[in-house]
């Protein structure tokens, strides 16, 4: 790596200045990976609110008092910035336009209402992405968003104001409004979930996010699927199909858009979600003007498409990327996947890459491998369930995307197939990773590598099988499916018109289904694979349901739930 020498104090030169809009993740990595590079270097940073950096992703938290100290959430002031940095950190500073012909930005101090001009060689948007809010909303609406430390402040007084006991309402099943419907019921405050389509997390697939909102509902949450809101008023939200919920207190968690006004004016390169246009240096089309973080249009690691990917770790990884090509040793941006978590009130989900949703809807043939793993050994207390999903590229093998929910281990599992995405593995290769393991942490053959015998199999058709959503089909064709569960698994309930036949008997009763396609299932896929091996050694055409019964639950469930969401209700009024 380069560095900029340090030049003689005594010389006349002026050092150069770079000027970065917005602090938090993006902003401050770029300041302060820039001053270890250069340390004659001028850097100004301008935030428009009180704190410049602070753990955003930590904010839900305070709200249930799970942080306790709010000014744990602080991470740095403009005071300690200076000491340590000798960067000139300037909060309740909002820049209002950018001059790239001039190289300058205005910027108007909040606290007196002047405004100055600031000249920079470099210029870098670190402006994230605005909340989204309803259309109507009531002047008198209590209504709030939570981005920064200032949002959290004036939630934290109207929670104080309106008491605990008064309702909210959390508008958006995304991360940020399933964190704060989370926290506020563990404060104790009555708390309804709005979401527009039909089901949570919409990045998820359905059977996966189908479990995710039964076990909200079972926390104590209220949720409303399939519902858009009409309008926000003092004290109700009114939903499209007349149903009016009251609320104390109302939070908008229904995504974000990229702050992108600056860059526009500017004249900049925008792309068709609003982002801003980078290279792989970070540059936007001006060549002394970079962006990073949630503002940025970023490229797709999957198909090299331009998507959005507002997420922490990004913003700072690209922070200090773009701090190393100022600095003159630039390190080419990689490509997004996506990769997330969350903890949806004690169950965590995650995912990286795409969904099998979105890999259809893009055309690609893609291969699905569901599994049902605990978390550990099961011999060893504690192991939990888990249930997980891979998305494979047909032709090649890659792997296109992952998802997982359960407790312990999900987050472990979706970071492997997250670097797996990353370095070229193909799906079938997971079966050869090492990987740690004891009986407390894992399997000796870790639910990692299970998805890789499955893939495996899958590639080199060894196995056949088909999804959830698929089984209706097969049965209108006139297959029969057999059920291969122990007789004790069976009280989980009955997938309609199987008949229960289990593994040991099949070499006895095989004969009753000659000539016909036959689909074996058992509670998660494994057995059935045994039955199906089986079956086809004794000449039969049969293929396994992948994932099982639960997967199969699972996706009934979302069934249920989006049918739910598409009926229209009586009109009323209630309570969140």
């Amino acid at each position: 790596m380069r560095l900029i020498p340090t030049r003689d104090p005594s010389s006349a030169i002026r050092p150069p200045v770079t000027v970065i809009i917005g602090g938090v993740a993006g902003g401050m990595s770029a300041a302060t990976r820039l001053r270890r590079l250069d340390e004659e270097r001028e850097i100004i940073v301008l935030e428009r609110s009180g704190a410049v950096s602070f753990a955003n992703c930590g904010l839900p938290y305070h709200v249930s008092g799970v942080i306790a100290e709010r000014d744990d959430l602080a991470l740095q002031t403009p005071e300690r910035l200076a000491e340590r940095f000798r960067i000139d950190a300037r909060v309740r500073h909002e820049a209002v336009a950018v001059d790239p012909a001039a190289k300058t930005v205005s910027v108007r101090d909040l606290a007196s209402g002047s405004v100055a001009s600031i000249a920079y060689d470099e210029l870098v948007l670190a402006t994230g992405a605005a909340p989204r809010r309803p259309d109507d909303v009531d002047d008198d609406a209590p209504i709030h968003v939570l981005r920064t430390l200032d949002d959290l402040d004036g939630i934290m007084a109207a929670l104080a104001s309106v008491g605990d006991a008064g309702p909210a309402v959390v508008i958006g099943g995304g991360y940020i409004g399933i964190e704060l419907a989370d926290n506020l019921v563990r404060r104790g405050v009555a708390t309804t979930l709005v979401q527009r389509g039909e089901q949570v997390l919409g990045g998820l697939d359905p059977e996966m996010a189908a479990p995710v909102a039964d076990h909200l509902a079972r926390r104590g949450i209220g949720i409303e699927l399939g519902r858009d809101v009409r309008r926000v008023a003092h004290d109700h939200v009114e939903l499209d199909d007349g149903t009016r919920l009251h609320a104390g207190i109302v939070f908008a968690a229904m995504g974000v858009r990229p702050e992108s006004v600056l860059a526009v004016a500017a004249g900049l390169a925008t792309g068709p979600s609003g982002g801003i246009v980078v290279d792989h240096d970070h540059r936007t089309s001006d060549p002394s003007i970079f962006a990073v973080g949630d503002v940025v249009e970023q490229r797709d690691a999957i198909d090299g498409s331009a998507r959005l990917a507002p997420l922490a770790g990004l913003a700072n990884r690209h922070g200090r990327a773009v701090a190393d090509v100022i600095a003159g040793a630039p390190r080419p941006a990689r490509p997004a996947l996506g990769t997330a978590i969350v903890d949806a009130a004690g169950l965590t989900v995650a995912s990286t890459g795409w969904s099998e949703r979105r890999a259809r809807e893009r055309g690609r043939a893609v291969r699905i491998v569901h599994s049902h793993p605990a978390s550990h050994a099961g011999y060893y207390p504690g192991a939990a369930p888990m249930s997980l999903k891979l998305v494979v590229d047909a032709a090649t093998d890659l792997i296109v995307g992952a998802q997982a929910v359960g407790t312990d281990g999900v987050d472990k599992r979706i970071d492997v197939i997250a670097t797996a995405i990353a370095t070229g593995l193909t799906a079938s290769e997971l079966a050869d990773l090492e990987l740690a393991y004891a009986p407390q942490y894992g399997h000796a053959k870790d639910p990692i590598n299970q998805l890789g015998y499955i893939a495996g199999n899958l590639a080199s058709g060894e196995d056949r099988v088909v999804q959830w959503h698929e089984l209706d089909d097969e049965l209108a064709r006139g297959a029969v499916l057999i059920d291969v569960r122990a007789e004790t698994q069976l009280d989980e309930g009955r997938i309609p018109g199987a008949t229960w036949i289990p593994v040991e008997a099949l070499r006895e009763r095989h004969a009753e289904f000659a000539g016909r396609r036959i689909v074996v299932h058992c509670r998660v896929g494994q057995g059935a694979h045994t039955a199906a091996r089986l079956l086809a050694g004794l000449g039969h055409d049969v293929v396994n349901l992948d994932g099982g019964f639960l997967t199969w639950r699972d996706g009934m469930r979302a069934r249920e739930l989006a049918a739910a969401a598409a009926s229209d209700p009586a009109d009323g009024e209630r309570a969140a």
